[in-house]
């Protein structure tokens, strides 16, 4: 896919003041459950708002199809299986077991204090940083957030799933720093204290540039809702959820406005993966894309995104070209006047032309690479409208007979898309494009190995007994 020759010299300059960056980051959120993005149900002014008034992006992409390799490449820019975030093991009766996709509350590794954060990038630029919520990269000391970057950090550092038993109790521990404060966790009132936690950050922060990472525990399962939205929404617990984690993105802008810097603030906001279809009305919803969380269907890995800076991003615009969560670290990087990495490979790529609406912006990516959340491998690719998933085993959902959701692994053909006219992957055509499958297919194969070629090590075996928060 040809670029531009205006994207193919220096990107455009970026703004000259340094922006205050938030980031919103939902967990298990449909591609449709915003009511911009087509939600015929649940009800979301804030993001909507948001969305009048900055951009939308419909070709918004994360990098995995589950919660830990997806957060590693936000926070890195890289793709996880580039450094080794995307299979994990489990310490079981003093021995590493494999076979994990995402980490547990008794794996002994995360991400290697090596990588370089978005976090660490903007700190070393006199940034404040705070991470408030779902962490899921680590939860010994060595690998969460206060060790990653962060200044402060407030939050269940894995899914609200994954429990810890202390005497008779057991859940999910809330944490503060490197302490355990809750256990079990009140879920119910986490999207409100995290909220309370991030506006107090904002206010705190005010007269210096600041990164709020606000990663939200829902709606992944299990959901839980505050009494004030609980019973509220036309889609059951499911769409209460979303719905007060709507009014805590505006309870966040409200904060920026009336701490004067609103002007000078990008936000961010999006889901880490496709809703969890399997689990019916208490997961959400991808329409129209095809399938959701844990395959690299569409609905497992396009995102709703909305991106917001009076001023400087076009206010009720919307941005059709590819981009993903890796782009933000050189991005924000070069937006706060600093840069990505160079002392190793970085995936992402700066797509401020996109956020800025300039004439002409197209997107920096040839290709987007899909890997499944079991395998090491790549196996599809989307260059332009064109999306070819290599045949073989691969995960999918379906609803059997008796209306059943069924998640497995399965032996799939060769499948071509045409996703500017089949968005929902409706129709191969792979027997009418060979000449497509192949050069896609090349293209996956040269991509793949060079990744392994420059990948670089998840982070090494800890002590779980360092942790409070470990099983």
């Amino acid at each position: 896919m040809a670029l531009p020759a205006c994207l193919k010299k220096t990107p455009p300059a970026a703004p000259g003041h340094p922006p205050n960056v938030v980031i919103i980051f939902t967990d298990d959120q449909g591609y449709q459950d915003v009511g911009c993005f087509g939600s015929p149900l649940i009800r979301t002014p804030n993001l909507d708002r948001m969305a009048s008034e900055g951009m939308r992006f419909t070709d918004f992409y994360v990098a995995a199809s589950v919660c830990s390799p997806s957060r590693a490449a936000l926070m890195t820019g890289c793709y996880p299986q580039r450094i080794n975030m995307n299979v994990f093991t489990r310490l079981v009766k003093g021995e590493e077991q494999g076979g994990g996709v995402v980490l547990f509350q008794n794996s002994p590794r995360g991400l290697h204090p090596n990588e370089i954060t978005l976090a660490e990038i903007l700190k070393r630029r006199g940034y404040a940083t705070a991470c408030v919520g779902k962490w899921h990269l680590g939860h010994l000391p060595e690998f969460l957030p206060m060790a990653q970057g962060f200044d402060s950090y407030y939050g269940i550092p894995y899914s609200n799933d994954m429990n810890i038993r202390r005497g008779d109790k057991s859940g999910p521990p809330l944490m503060r720093g490197r302490q355990v404060i809750e256990h079990p966790a009140d879920q119910a009132t986490l999207t409100r204290r995290y909220t309370e936690e991030a506006v107090k950050f904002i206010r705190a922060g005010k007269d210096r540039p600041f990164f709020l990472y606000l990663p939200h525990t829902m709606p992944h399962l299990p959901l839980a809702a505050s009494e004030t939205f609980k019973g509220n929404s036309r889609r059951g617990l499911y769409g209460d959820v979303i719905e007060e984690i709507d009014w805590s993105v505006g309870e966040v802008l409200k904060a920026l406005k009336e701490c004067g810097v609103d002007g000078d603030t990008l936000v961010v906001f999006t889901s880490d993966n496709g809703p969890w279809i399997r689990f019916g009305d208490r997961g959400g919803s991808a329409l129209p894309l095809r399938a959701g969380k844990g395959t690299i269907y569409e609905g497992g890995m396009r995102e709703p995104c909305i991106m917001r800076w009076p001023g400087k991003i076009p206010a009720g615009s919307v941005c059709h070209q590819v981009a993903t969560t890796m782009d933000l670290l050189p991005t924000i990087a070069r937006l706060a006047g600093g840069e990505a990495p160079t002392d190793r490979v970085i995936d992402g790529k700066d797509i401020w032309p996109l956020m800025a609406g300039m004439p002409g912006a197209a997107s920096p990516h040839e290709a987007f690479y899909y890997y499944p959340k079991e395998a090491t491998d790549p196996m599809a690719v989307r260059s332009g409208k064109w999306k070819l998933h290599k045949a073989g085993p691969r995960f999918k959902t379906w609803q059997n007979e008796k209306g059943q959701w069924i998640h497995r692994r399965v032996d799939l053909p060769t499948e071509l898309y045409d996703l500017e006219s089949d968005v929902g992957e409706t129709t191969n055509l792979a027997e009418k494009h060979p000449e497509v499958v192949t050069r896609l297919a090349r293209m996956m194969d040269r991509f793949d190995a060079d990744l392994k070629k420059h990948s670089r090590p998840v982070g090494p075996a800890g002590d779980l007994a360092t942790s409070p928060a470990s099983a």
